[in-house]
């Protein structure tokens, strides 16, 4: 059956409720219909009609009898309106989105919504059955409702309580957590406003003044309070007496409330319209007041809300009353902890005083200087002690006069090397004298208006052998030193008498070591002049030779063929001796205290050669190989040329002379970093440790390894240890694998 929902529209006034209903007589075949047609009067629920015009929208129809009652419009009233008509925009939009559904999906639907009618809202459980006509098309809306309004109010109610639980369970949960006071005030007020739907909630804490402060505040207003200082000049004793009694303030309306002309114009101008105010109670006093307000509409307070704040004001009172013995607790643990640093303060001090008395007792160890040990301990005492000034001052030997040696000062005057009388301080250093401490409180002049007030203490510095001087502290402070600082101070003063005690036994070894110096060097004279005592007669002897050679002749000599011999061992024996006493003198001279080496820069690549060379025939006689090796890259070297020559030279005749036949002898020269090596290698011989060791002794020689039977003083290797020394080189020998090496290191 094809009908037009506008036709159908345009002729509701013509037809019965049945008509009305399906819009076409009823078709006894049509079992549904017919359903629907018997419930329609008869049925307590609620049913309506609506159209589905072409264009998608919606029109009411009609309205049975129940429903009618429920709503209180009339079915005449309501046909042919729109849901906008009847409804609210919110609840218009919320119905039009039911109906498209059921159209959209072409079935029956159920749901449940809140519509207010006349103001007044109810709840309602609602089934949407949709008709459509011959071609599926669905032309109308049928709406069977149950008011369920009554079911929903007591859901809510129960949906209240247990958001009332938990709010309570919520700030309970905080306190029991012990969370910050400030924390949970905060959070009570938010969730407080929440729960009333009110515009503020605020937490009032009284002053000793009588006056308050907002300390917690939650608030949709333009105009936050939270942190204002407020006086309400009506809450006067009488206010406050009925407070402090447990009772509450309920406004609903400030303008029917009875309340005096200055109590409203005070609420009017903190945007007040209703109010319940409820006392907080820290055990036996008031504390303070939990408020709810309404700022531009009046509220009826409800039982419920306000038993609510009695509950939640007990609570903020337990937390009030937690937050003070968490507060006193804290106190109780901070009282302690500033005993506990305290302790470890002076725990730490001892630890201090130790630590300088290891380093003072390393120092001594370590050094002998007296000024650096006694001066380090003044700065370090000055740092540990919080010290203005620290001073050392040292008796002379008569003990009649004293003396600041040592001082670290920061802003007072300095008086180091100042001495005084100790005549003239009897009364101080008397006590010092006798080996006790002392200290005293001194005004400081010359620091008027501001009047400065220092500590001083002296302990006195002495050993088994007497007394030796006093350590003088000044702190500025008029508190004294206790018996910890001055027990520690006298282990302080016992390692400086340790200090100075050492230094002066240094400074009379010093004297002895210096007298010995001047004695050797008297002996290292006396060998020189003897050297050169014993050089003149060698010289006559020489000459003597050489006369006796010139003018003898082989007639005037009856065996004629032993005169060269003669000559020859005297010639030979001059040499030697003169050879001896040359090496000896250049042996003290260099044992004394010479002369600075004469620098010249020399070319090992070409200097080197003619001195190799001129052992060239000796090596050969003896069947020796000998080569040499410099590095191209060598650069000059400055030295003095006639040691270093004589060097080369003795090492050189050292090892022709302790070579076999057949074996080599390698000269190298190389740079190695910043040093210049000269090597000087002989094969076929290898030394012992002993004769290692012994080597560069005086007159020591080594003649089971002269092959050659060559002569020589014994004073030559030594004499070249102490000319590398001399131009600041070092030697050593290695012998190993068949061979010997001497290297010689000079600093580039």
């Amino acid at each position: 059956m094809n009908i037009n929902p506008v036709e159908s529209t345009m002729e509701l006034t013509k037809l019965s409720p049945p008509q009305i209903l399906f819009g076409t007589e009823v078709d006894e075949k049509s079992s549904s219909e017919q359903f629907l047609l018997s419930m329609y009067d008869s049925v307590q629920a609620s049913i309506f009609v609506v159209d589905v015009l072409e264009d998608g929208d919606f029109r009411y129809v009609a309205l049975n009898p129940t429903h009618e009652r429920w709503i209180g419009i009339r079915s005449d009233d309501l046909r042919g309106k729109k849901p906008e008509d009847i409804l609210s925009a919110i609840d218009a939009a919320k119905v039009r989105q039911h109906y498209a559904d059921c159209v959209r999906f072409g079935t029956t639907i159920s749901y449940e919504q809140c519509l207010q009618f006349q103001r007044v809202p109810t709840w309602w459980s609602t089934t949407l059955t949709p008709l459509k006509d011959a071609n599926s098309k669905v032309y109308r809306l049928i709406g069977t409702s149950t008011n369920i309004t009554p079911a929903k109010q007591a859901e809510q109610a129960v949906g209240l309580q247990v958001e009332r639980e938990q709010l309570l369970e919520a700030i309970a949960g905080r306190i029991h957590q012990s969370v910050e006071l400030e924390t949970i005030l905060h959070q009570t007020t938010i969730e407080l406003r929440q729960f009333l739907n009110c515009d503020r909630v605020l937490i009032y804490r009284f002053e000793a003044d009588g006056s308050g402060v907002i300390i917690a505040e939650s608030t949709v207003a333009a105009d936050p309070l939270l942190g204002k200082n407020i006086t309400d000049p009506c809450l006067g004793g009488k206010h406050r007496e009925h407070y402090g009694q447990g009772c509450i303030q309920v406004v609903e309306d400030i303008y029917a409330a009875n309340l005096h002309p200055c109590h409203i114009d005070f609420l009017i101008s903190l945007q007040i319209r209703a109010n319940l105010v409820m006392p907080i109670f820290q055990e036996q006093d008031m504390w303070g007041l939990l408020i709810a307000q309404h700022c531009h509409q009046s509220r009826q307070w409800q039982q419920t809300e306000t038993d609510l704040l009695k509950q939640l004001a007990t609570q903020i009172g337990i937390a009030v009353q937690q937050a003070e013995l968490d507060q006193q607790l804290q106190d109780l643990k901070a009282k302690m902890e500033l005993q506990k640093q305290k302790h470890i303060s002076q725990l730490q001090q001892v630890r201090n005083f130790e630590a300088l008395v290891r380093r003072m007792t390393e120092q001594i160890r370590d050094s002998l200087d007296q000024t650096q040990v006694l001066q380090t301990l003044t700065q370090e005492l000055a740092k540990l002690l919080n010290l203005e000034r620290c001073q050392i001052e040292l008796y002379s030997t008569c003990q009649t006069l004293v003396t600041i040696t040592y001082e670290y000062s920061i802003n007072l005057p300095q008086f180091q090397g100042l001495t005084k009388q100790i005549a003239d301080h009897l009364e101080v250093y008397q006590p010092l004298l006798q080996k006790q401490p002392l200290q005293f409180l001194e005004i400081v002049p010359g620091w008027e208006p501001k009047l400065l007030v220092m500590s001083q203490m002296a302990c006195p510095i002495f050993d088994t052998q007497g007394i030796l001087g006093n350590i003088w502290l000044t702190r500025p402070s008029q508190e004294a030193f206790d018996e910890f600082e001055i027990e520690l101070m006298q282990q302080v003063a016992n390692e400086c008498a340790i200090a100075i005690r050492q230094a002066q036994l240094y400074k009379q070894n010093q004297a002895q070591v210096k007298e010995l110096e001047k004695c050797n060097q008297l002996k290292n004279q006396f060998l020189r002049t003897l050297s050169q005592e014993l050089r003149t007669p060698i010289t006559s002897i020489s000459l003597a030779v050489q006369t006796l050679e010139s003018v003898l002749t082989p007639a005037e000599i009856s065996e004629i063929e032993i005169v060269p011999q003669l000559l020859q061992i005297l010639h030979n024996e001059c040499g030697r001796e003169s050879k001896l006493i040359n090496d000896l003198l250049t042996l003290t001279y260099l044992e004394a205290e010479p002369d600075p080496p004469t620098l010249i820069a020399i070319d090992f690549q070409s200097w080197l050669h003619p001195i190799i060379e001129s052992f060239r025939d000796l090596t050969n006689c003896q069947r020796q190989q000998l080569n040499l090796t410099v590095d191209r890259a060598l650069p000059p070297l400055e030295t003095d040329i006639t040691d270093l020559e004589r060097i080369v030279t003795e090492l050189l005749n050292h090892a022709c002379k302790y070579t076999p036949a057949g074996e080599a002898i390698v000269v190298s020269a190389q740079l190695i970093g910043d040093t210049v090596e000269l090597n000087i290698t002989n094969s076929g011989i290898e030394l012992t440790s002993n004769e290692l060791s012994r080597i560069f002794e005086p007159f020591y020689h080594l003649s089971k390894h002269d092959p050659w039977k060559h002569s020589g003083t014994g004073l030559e290797l030594a004499l070249v240890q102490k000319m590398v020394r001399h131009l600041g080189g070092s030697i050593y020998v290695e012998s190993a694998a068949g061979q010997t090496t001497f290297t010689v290191k000079f600093p580039f």
